[in-house]
């Protein structure tokens, strides 16, 4: 995941992208947030779309090639994070980040 939308999901938790933890504790709360923004994202997919193109626009600028026009929504980034958070949940797990 690009470091951008790592940044807007992270930073809906609290959380820095660039090192971090979630806690097994605080692994419930979390999704609770995520899938708050999801349906929000889904209810307004322009601010999603224009989102984005923003974030493309400042990764571009690392060397990656992106289609134009690319999209890819707020709930299919979230989703990876949002399945370890259910996991860490059901097995009392962290989740321990670094850059």
């Amino acid at each position: 995941m690009y470091q951008e939308h790592a940044q807007r999901i992270l930073e809906l938790l609290g959380k820095s992208p660039t090192r971090g933890v979630i806690t097994a504790a605080e692994a419930d709360n979390a999704l609770s947030i995520l899938e708050k923004e999801v349906a929000s994202s889904k209810r307004h997919p322009e601010h999603d779309a224009e989102h984005n193109i923003h974030a493309q626009e400042q990764e571009d600028g690392e060397g990656d090639e992106h289609a134009p026009g690319q999209h890819v929504s707020f709930a299919a980034r979230a989703y990876p994070l949002m399945e370890m958070l259910r996991t860490a949940k059901a097995e009392g797990q962290d989740i321990i980040w670094s850059k």
